[in-house]
């Protein structure tokens, strides 16, 4: 698994300012156009990976403490800033240079190529029970869809987009400059087409001449039994549209499961407390118990001590994917302490404390027992 701090080469420690310093200096080093090493494009990639977590304090914070598969599981974007591919260089170094680079004529950017949509994230919270069994859930998004006024042009119907005459259709434009590296081009957002590399004298009434309007959509969606916090289920094709024929995104819901006022969750097995009495400890018991299937009998062996677990097999969680194989229901039992005795059960146990002590109890004896119970 790679090292962020490796890749970037700083310190753990190291401050925003050196961080970002060090992916300057590596990006310049490692860019495809200047490295030609077979390996420089996906050394570029994790370069970009790491200074994404890095750069953000939550990113960085989940990283330090649980590194790449946390922050999987925390729910962020892990693709990293190139992971649409080198198309987007030039909008990178835009934000990072104050211009985009190329070297010996650089990439341009096509506008007018196919550009994916992105994906969309919902969180989710459902019911204890409903993680443990599966649920079908209704959810409601907002996505962009294509304009069905102007099928995705962003022109009136009977006219079309035109060229840019400014940068000729590529959306940039650059000034070449001579550097000890060769040929570098600093390319710039096209300020007439603003990097479309078309101009839409008649927008579409509908979209305005984006090409896209953000359309609201109710979605059934199926949550399998044995689903946790931070479980992910992805839907194809409910994200964004794409532009130029791209694909369209992905909606990613991550479900979040509610408290148990009873039970907790470890895994697939379930664990709650079972109160018992001192008879019931000390002769055994058969009682009814409480589990996500409702009531079942539970058989107490007698002599039980405090925290001891006693269980219920097949009771837990259906595995994830598996959902005839489940897990246990673990009983943590609780010794009860009396907290008021009759004039007969003080009798009794008297007479029991005699029976094991060999000795008559103080006045104080139950009080003593209680505390020593108690903590």
């Amino acid at each position: 698994m790679s090292d962020y701090y490796e890749i970037l080469g700083v310190d753990k420690n190291a401050t925003k300012e050196e961080i970002k310093s060090a992916f300057r200096q590596k990006a310049r080093q490692l860019h495809p156009d200047v490295n030609k090493a077979p390996d420089a494009e996906e050394k570029f990639k994790e370069l970009g990976k790491a200074y994404d977590t890095l750069s953000d304090d939550n990113k960085r914070a989940t990283y330090d403490r649980y590194g790449e598969d946390g922050l999987q599981n925390a729910g962020f974007d892990t693709s990293g800033p190139f992971a649409g591919g080198f198309g987007d260089l030039n909008d990178i170094f835009e934000s990072f240079f104050g211009g985009a680079f190329g070297f010996g004529g650089g990439r341009a950017t096509n506008p007018n190529s196919p550009q994916n949509g992105a994906d969309l994230r919902l969180n989710l919270e459902i019911e204890f029970e409903e993680a443990v069994f599966g649920v079908k859930k209704e959810i409601k998004i907002s996505h962009l869809e294509t304009c069905d006024e102007c099928g995705g042009t962003g022109a009136q119907k009977g006219s079309k987009p035109e060229t840019c005459s400014t940068c000729g259709g590529t959306g940039r434009v650059q000034q070449i400059m001579k550097t000890p590296l060769g040929s570098l081009s600093q390319v710039t957002t096209c300020p007439n087409c603003h990097g479309t590399g078309k101009i839409i004298s008649n927008p579409c009434n509908k979209c305005h001449g984006d090409g896209r309007l953000e359309v609201q959509r109710t979605l059934h969606i199926n949550i399998p039994a044995g689903v946790d916090n931070g479980s992910r289920i992805g839907l194809s094709n409910e994200g964004n549209c794409g532009k130029n024929g791209g694909r369209t995104g992905d909606l990613i819901v991550v479900i979040y499961v509610k408290e148990h006022p009873e039970f907790k969750r470890d895994g697939f097995d379930i664990y709650s407390k079972l109160e018992i009495s001192f008879p019931q400890a000390a002769l055994g018991d058969t009682i009814e118990v409480n589990t996500i299937d409702g009531k079942r009998e539970l058989v107490i062996p007698a002599g039980v001590e405090q925290d001891k677990i006693l269980q219920i097999k097949g009771a837990g969680v259906p595995n994830l994917g598996n959902s005839s194989k489940r897990g246990n229901h673990n009983f943590v039992v609780k010794i009860k302490t009396p907290q008021s005795l009759s004039a007969e059960e003080k009798q009794l146990y008297k007479k029991l404390f005699e029976i094991n002590c060999n000795k008559k109890p103080s006045s104080k004896f139950i009080d003593k027992m209680k505390n020593v119970l108690h903590n």
